[in-house]
């Protein structure tokens, strides 16, 4: 029988779970010490959230920013993360034509510029059109709301990466 991911220390924990976030695994620590592991994605969703929701403004800031560029720089260096990369790819975000790598770019340029932080979307059933349109409406907001959305993407990304490891589907 596997062990229940509350049954595990924390180094295996954070371990396996410290990727759900990108590049944050303090997330993964402070859920384990908050007692909130769950054998379950939305059990263990719920409690990795209210501990990200919980952090201060500068440390959900530095989550924010510790997400790539959709097609950006470390895309092209192959150097995502192999979520990130997958993701990516699942929303053709790997074989854009040279028109569509430039106004990303352009997008993920201005977003940045405007934001000070990187364009964060959950891409998994997105397509390279959808989030086109995504950036550009999203250029938008105004900083708190697209702090805020950001913020909620990264929740979704979570979700569907803590489904990945726990076998589960909800959409």
């Amino acid at each position: 029988m596997t062990p229940r991911p509350g049954d595990r220390d924390k180094e295996e924990f954070v371990a396996r779970f410290g990727g759900v976030f990108e590049h944050s695994p303090w997330i993964a620590e402070e859920t384990y010490d908050r007692g909130g592991v769950a054998d379950n994605a939305a059990g263990l969703h719920g409690a990795m959230c209210q501990a990200m929701r919980a952090a201060g403004r500068a440390r959900q800031l530095a989550l924010i920013r510790a997400h790539p560029d959709l097609a950006g720089k470390l895309a092209i260096e192959g150097s995502l993360t192999e979520a990130s990369k997958s993701e990516q790819a699942s929303a053709g975000l790997d074989s854009c034509t040279k028109e569509e790598f430039e106004r990303l770019s352009r997008l993920n340029a201005a977003y940045l510029e405007r934001f000070g932080f990187p364009f964060i979307l959950a891409v998994k059933g997105s397509t390279k059109e959808i989030i086109l349109a995504a950036m550009e409406a999203r250029l938008n907001n105004d900083a708190e709301a697209e702090f805020e959305t950001a913020l909620a993407q990264i929740e979704r990304i979570a979700r569907f990466r803590l489904e990945v490891i726990f076998g589960e589907t909800s959409e």
